[in-house]
């Protein structure tokens, strides 16, 4: 990356739907030449340009969740089993005690807390030897994240993890919205 990209990506970051001829002028650069740009940055991986959301206004909650998991075998069981669920935003693996690191959402404190020990959650899973889970009262800097509202199909029977909400008791006392990806899905997203 050039200068140019960089002033490019700052005008994306900015406004992701600005048009060509207005990032040309903030950047110097030509319209074509930045189309050209926004190409190859988008075709090396090095951008995406997507839809984000404002955790703070859709008044979502949000936790951290530290995991030590046992091996390397039982974490990537882990990551296949949950890669395609809509609450977990980014997952990181780390060199410390606690290996994997989790971000999620959820609808309301009291589904934030099924994530919390359910067994549609993270820190009920085979493996894991320890675990913190540490809500977020509120994000400061950039409250717009990547959520995966792609996984949200709200027609599966039983969550991507295996859990099934029809049977699970917080969720048919109404103290857990249920998986957006399934259809008894019962929130806003």
């Amino acid at each position: 990356m050039d200068e140019i990209d960089k002033k490019i990506i700052v005008q994306l970051q900015i406004n992701g739907r600005a048009t060509l001829k207005e990032m040309a002028k903030a950047t110097g650069y030509t319209s074509m030449g930045v189309k050209r740009r926004i190409d190859k940055l988008t075709t090396q991986k090095i951008v995406r340009v997507s839809a984000s959301l404002n955790l703070n206004e859709l008044k979502l909650y949000a936790a951290l969740i530290f995991l030590e998991i046992k091996g390397g075998e039982a974490r990537r069981k882990i990551l296949e089993k949950f890669r395609e669920c809509p609450r977990i935003i980014h997952v990181f693996t780390s060199l410390s005690g606690y290996n994997l690191i989790a971000f999620v959402i959820a609808e309301d404190q009291n589904t934030l807390e099924s994530e919390s020990s359910e067994k549609c959650s993270l820190r009920s899973q085979e493996g894991v030897l320890r675990s913190e889970f540490y809500p977020i009262s509120e994000v400061e800097y950039e409250p717009f994240l990547n959520t995966r509202q792609y996984y949200a199909y709200k027609e599966k029977r039983v969550a991507t993890c295996g859990a099934d909400c029809k049977s699970c008791k917080r969720y048919r006392s109404n103290k857990c919205v249920g998986c957006p990806a399934t259809k008894y899905y019962r929130g806003p997203l």
